[in-house]
């Protein structure tokens, strides 16, 4: 502590975690530290995904106004409030804001930089000590047993030193051949790079909304769009870009489903299973938590009550069972065919404000797994990532109406088309520019095709634990790889025969796998390669913590994460 007995505070990262974190803070009820927020730009709040890193003005968000979890006040009467240039610049009209409707990304952050200019000076208010350093990035982090305190280091060689630090850092995507290879692209981020002319085809790496991100901006500077008498949208290629074109590549050879209305917005239902019931439930299973006994309890038995057709179709149903009947009709209907028709069960949705209830659920199933993925078998893992998660993925992107009409208008116009090329496809970098795709069709018959510009568009990577960005925790053993153990010895001796890269064996025979990032436990506290937790080293990166926490679901992660550190966080 302090001489003042005050808790310094520092959170890395100023953008919607780092907000979430704060907003805790000042409703704690207690003013007895300090806080320091680290901030790469010049803005708080908004974060990549709502700042110009990561949203032009075409790109909107895939969540309403109603879905955004509780900050200071409403985005309905913030918009009332909002500045004149900000609402003509994104022609919106507050007396007409529809709250069930999406909005631009860029447009949210500024709602976000302004919740947290709020939250700012109600933490002043309650006597709490805020000092932001805008402009300003953490190089590395140091553990100090002996004080058992936290150093900081700034990139200009600043040292600070706190009680308690929360890594809020967000997204990051490494460059392997941007800026080597002429015409590759590591992701589509900042999208301002995409500005230009391509008069030749593009292969789009993914069918996901970062995919469709990439499409829209491309799509605007070598066409435009108009709507026809009977309001369809429709596109048109500019003289100068003639020969463009659009491949997207899929492993699935699936688009993500369209965005419906939400009956439980945020993502939470009375229905599921308390954390009681989990360690109830664990007790009885050797530790372990059961995929099948989650699958059963959060998403089968809610629908006895809400749809029960619905359960009586599924209830007999194993997760693969229930998987491959649903990846039916997908894998059955042409990819835009499919869009289409969702586009219009969708819009009776939004209209009749009905949610399409089975894909409601499988968010909510989605979310509730996030939290307790870490207590997983390896084997459940597995199933998880294999089995699961690419159904809950296309399902509950939620494509926006408006990116969904621009798909259409593009398919259309015979600009944009998917090829499914399964899960063995590689892209080879040319020296000279551009990259050649290698991959089997649906009929196994092998292709290498060459392209001129290609864009990485498979979203944030889970990143690795030697990706840690924080290299002295790394050399110290403060943080440790996530790790799930096999709860059969026959199954983990058999993974580790297969690949000894991911499995591994310890003194006791039993047999673990790693999976992407660093251990943590349920209060988001980094764990060191000894077992223990620290109790002062919090981390809500996703994509460093992507293996034991794999749902990516944005501000509803931000707010459960957040309210589970805050929790034990001001105890002490």
């Amino acid at each position: 502590m302090t001489a003042e007995n005050k808790k310094r505070i520092a959170i890395i990262g100023g953008g919607p975690s780092g907000l979430f974190m704060y907003k805790r803070l000042v409703e704690s009820g207690k003013n007895n530290f300090e806080v320091e927020i680290f901030e790469r730009k010049a803005q708080l709040g908004s974060g990549m995904p709502y700042s110009s890193e990561g949203a032009n003005n075409e790109h909107i968000t895939n969540v309403s106004g109603n879905e955004i979890p509780d900050i200071v006040i409403p985005m309905s009467e913030w918009v009332h409030t909002a500045p004149v240039e900000l609402l003509e610049r994104f022609k919106i009209d507050p007396n007409k804001f529809n709250d069930y409707k999406v909005f631009p990304r860029l447009f949210f952050g500024e709602y976000l930089a302004a919740q947290f200019e709020m939250l700012i000076e109600a933490g002043s208010k309650a006597g709490i000590s805020s000092e932001i350093h805008f402009e300003s990035v953490v190089a590395d982090i140091k553990y100090d047993a002996k004080s058992d305190t936290i150093e900081l280091e700034t990139e200009e060689g600043e040292i600070k030193v706190f009680d308690s630090v929360v890594i809020c850092t967000g997204h990051n995507w490494p460059r392997t051949h941007e800026g080597k290879i002429p015409g590759y692209y590591d992701a589509p981020y900042p999208p301002q790079k995409l500005v230009q002319k391509f008069n030749h085809a593009i292969a789009v790496k993914g069918s996901s909304l970062t995919a469709i991100d990439a499409i829209r901006t491309i799509a605007r500077h070598n066409g435009s769009f108009e709507s026809d008498k009977e309001g369809n949208l429709l596109f048109h290629l500019n003289p100068e870009s003639s020969e463009f074109k659009v491949m997207m590549h899929s492993r699935s050879g699936m688009l993500p489903a369209v965005r419906f209305h939400l009956e439980d917005s945020r993502l939470s239902n009375d229905s599921l299973l308390s954390s009681d019931e989990i360690e109830e439930h664990r007790k009885n299973n050797n530790g372990f938590l059961s995929l099948d006994f989650v699958f059963e309890k959060n998403f089968k038995d809610i629908f006895r009550e809400r749809d029960y057709n619905f359960y009586e179709r599924i209830k007999d149903l194993s997760i693969e069972d229930f998987v491959e009947e649903m990846m039916k009709l997908r894998e059955r209907l042409d990819p835009f065919q499919l869009l289409k028709a969702e586009y219009v069960e969708a819009e009776k949705s939004i209209k009749r404000h009905e949610s399409v209830y089975w894909k409601e659920m499988l968010g909510v199933l989605s979310f509730a797994m996030n939290h307790p993925a870490k207590y997983l078998s390896a084997e459940d893992m597995q199933r998880l990532q294999k089995v699961l998660m690419p159904l809950i993925s296309i399902v509950i992107a939620f494509v926006p109406q408006k990116s969904c009409e621009e798909l259409l208008a593009l398919h259309h116009a015979g600009v944009l088309d998917l090829i499914s090329v399964g899960s063995d496809s590689t892209v080879e970098p040319q020296l000279n520019g551009g990259i050649v795709y290698h991959f089997s069709d649906d009929d196994d018959k092998k292709h290498s095709v060459y392209y001129k510009t290609f864009i990485d568009c498979i979203g944030q990577p889970h990143l690795e634990y030697h990706d840690f960005p924080f290299k002295t925790l790394l050399s110290q053993k403060a943080i440790s790889p996530a790790r799930l153990k096999f709860q059969s010895n026959q199954a983990g001796h058999a993974a580790f025969l297969l690949n000894q890269d991911t499995v591994q064996k310890d003194e006791a025979g039993a047999y673990f796998m790693n999976v992407s990032g660093i251990a943590i436990n349920d209060n988001f506290q980094v764990i060191d390669q000894y077992g223990a937790y620290n109790k002062n080293l919090y981390i809500m990166a996703v994509p460093y913590i992507g293996g034991l926490n794999p749902d990516y679901s944005g501000l509803d992660f931000c707010e459960a994460a957040s309210m589970q550190i805050i929790q034990n966080f001001l105890q002490d």
